[in-house]
């Protein structure tokens, strides 16, 4: 190994050490003006018809299944909600989604990698929000829309194009500063 080679690889570490210090400066600064987003997930479908899918009803739950063909030429806005009974902050969000249905706005969920029977007695216990619903108990439709995690909830707007995503429970605050003024801006 030539003297050369080996400065190379003494400041190789430095070199990545460096880097990570100036992503992590970067990230402080976009903490300080308030923008940078640790929750702010990017998703390439914004702006795009939903992947193409169909999925069966989620057994049991006497509601029809839906697939992308029916989220086109949509009467008004639609969410679709990925959700499971496992998931700890799908409850956290419930009352949000109840609270959306009674108002009007339809919801279509997705029971992600979810047991038939504990998808609905999460709904019978909780109250069910969905106008329809499917289960993807493999998780596949999940990676194509490039799910993050449960729960996870896409705006689509009337002509079937996908307007929003959020990755985590839609709180009181989500749905006050974010959805609701979007739910307006495409209904």
């Amino acid at each position: 190994m030539t003297p050369a080679s080996r400065r190379v690889l003494l400041f190789a570490p430095l070199g990545v050490v460096a880097a990570g210090g100036v992503a992590f400066y970067g990230m402080l600064q976009g903490m300080r003006t308030g923008s940078y987003n640790p929750r702010g997930v990017p998703s390439a479908l914004i702006g795009k018809p939903p992947p193409d899918f169909a999925l069966p009803a989620l057994e049991g739950a006497g509601k029809q299944p839906f697939g992308a063909a029916d989220l086109r030429a949509l009467p008004g806005p639609v969410l679709v909600n990925f959700f499971a009974s496992w998931c700890v902050p799908c409850i956290i969000e419930h009352p949000q989604l109840m609270r959306l249905s009674r108002e009007g706005v339809a919801i279509f969920g997705i029971a992600y990698k979810d047991k038939p029977a504990d998808a609905l007695k999460f709904l019978r216990d909780r109250g069910d929000p969905f106008a329809r619903l499917a289960a993807d108990e493999p998780g596949r439709v999940a990676i194509d829309w490039g799910l993050y995690g449960v729960p996870e909830t896409y705006l689509i707007d009337r002509q079937g194009i996908i307007r929003w995503r959020w990755a985590g429970p839609i709180t009181e605050d989500v749905l006050t500063n974010d959805l609701r003024p979007l739910l307006r801006q495409w209904a």
